[in-house]
């Protein structure tokens, strides 16, 4: 028998005007897997922690099962896995819960068996999971949790996914107020058709976007973190949205938006002091609504998931990157 102990990052997708095609991993929070082989020839989940019962330990219902057991049949392998899982972030949060569970199911059984796939190769499989997941097989945020750092989702069919270089000194804030919104719910009440002068704005903005990353133009990455399209509608889920992120913005964030489809709100600024700033004031916000947070401070994650030791820390712990709650 072989054992492995594998980390995958939480992801902030659709950064701002990129919805379902930009995404970026973060150094904490994220989900941590166990996994062991076995004489059985079955895939099965003996423990989750860190989710209060809310999940399922059958195999074909959970997202770690299921993109396992879909890797195993596509490689012709009929090896027994036993899986365990440790929830270190919120579900319903818009940071990439089920594809930080699926990410690191893949990249430990994969590494189990000798690492026959590439981390591109094993994209589909984590998508699968997604489909579980919220019924939709989107790569914004398994993209990124598999490969690190910014990565475009150029197109779906056929599947083209572009990592993007961003300045080293690029660092993301991220507030998840203690409420849940279900991905399902997030996406129903988004406009089935929009106005050309909205989504042309926002191909500029995406473009911007891009191009501010790779010339480390800060000034153009600030002009292009505008959302007129998705923002408008989802924020009304969150409460004192625009509060929120005009404290971010008023402290030196170069943009801010919501996370996925939220209730997270990220901000991206240049340094770890600021981040800092930014933090302290969105929390402020949240606090005189009466709303607790968790509070995530990160450089842009450039690894993706990783083996760790089992007796290694949490990266939180050994980075000095914050992971606080109001």
């Amino acid at each position: 028998m072989k054992q492995i102990r594998v980390f995958a990052p939480a992801t902030v997708a659709n950064v701002a005007c990129g919805f379902d095609v930009l995404g970026f991993a973060l150094n904490e929070p994220g989900d941590e897997v166990i996994m062991q082989t076995n004489d059985s020839e079955e895939v099965t989940i003996s423990k989750i922690i860190g989710d209060d019962g809310k999940l399922p330990l059958n195999a074909n219902k959970n997202t770690a099962g299921v993109v396992v057991k879909q890797y195993l049949e596509h490689i012709g392998s009929k090896q027994g896995i036993d899986i365990q899982l440790q929830k270190r972030m919120p579900l319903g949060s818009g940071l990439g819960s089920s594809a930080a569970s699926a990410v690191a199911s893949l990249f430990a059984v994969n590494e189990l068996l000798g690492s026959p796939l590439t981390r591109q190769e094993l994209l589909p499989f984590a998508m699968e999971g997604e489909r579980i997941a919220c019924g939709a097989a989107h790569a914004d945020n398994v993209a990124p949790a598999l490969l690190g750092g910014f990565v475009l989702v150029r197109s779906y069919a056929p599947l083209d996914v572009v990592s993007i270089p961003f300045p080293k000194d690029l660092v993301a804030t991220v507030v998840h107020p203690q409420i849940e919104i279900r991905t399902e719910d997030a996406r129903s009440i988004l406009k089935k058709s929009i106005l050309l002068k909205d989504a042309i704005q926002q191909w500029g903005n995406i473009g911007g976007l891009i191009a501010g990353l790779i010339q480390e133009d800060y000034a153009l990455i600030k002009r292009s973190l505008q959302d007129v399209i998705i923002e408008p509608v989802r924020s009304l889920l969150i409460p004192s949205f625009d509060k929120v992120k005009k404290a971010a913005l008023d402290s030196g964030a170069l943009g801010c938006s919501i996370s996925g489809s939220g209730p997270s709100i990220f901000a991206l600024s240049t340094s770890l002091a600021t981040a800092g700033e930014i933090a302290s004031a969105m929390r402020k916000e949240l606090k005189m609504i009466g709303i607790d947070c968790d509070v995530y401070i990160s450089p842009i994650n450039k690894v993706g998931p990783r083996v760790i030791s089992n007796n290694e820390s949490s990266f939180a712990a050994r980075s000095g990157y914050a992971t606080t709650s109001a």
